[in-house]
């Protein structure tokens, strides 16, 4: 069974760093890729950053620069470090992963873990 497991959400200050976690129980599939999205409150939901399983990453424009996404092809775990952090709605960050076996590739979804910045 897929299972997606997120951590390292919580409350930091502005302009602090945080780095969430994300664990993949992936059972039968390979891992296509990996990200990270968000959502806020009244707003949808945002790429925040993705990387593949040949390493290529792509960033939402508003963290480039000040986030990055890497992987634990090992642990099957990809990690987003947040630095430069800005006070904001309280975001949820969602952890996903593409699974792919010889016929279908689909995402899974974690369940979410919210990170709220203090001014």
């Amino acid at each position: 069974q897929v299972q997606l497991v997120e951590s390292g959400g919580g409350l930091v200050q502005a302009g602090g760093s945080l780095r969430l976690s994300c664990a993949a129980s992936r059972g039968i599939f390979s891992i296509a890729g990996m990200g990270w999205y968000r959502q806020a409150p009244g707003k949808q939901r945002e790429l925040v950053a993705s990387i593949t399983s040949e390493s290529r990453t792509n960033y939402g424009d508003s963290v480039q620069g000040r986030f990055t996404i890497s992987t634990d092809n090992a642990e099957n775990t990809v990690y987003l470090q947040m630095n430069s952090l800005e006070p904001e709605a309280t975001p949820v960050y969602y952890c996903y992963a593409d699974l792919y076996d010889a016929l279908v590739t689909r995402a899974y979804w974690g369940p979410g873990t919210p990170v709220t910045v203090s001014s």
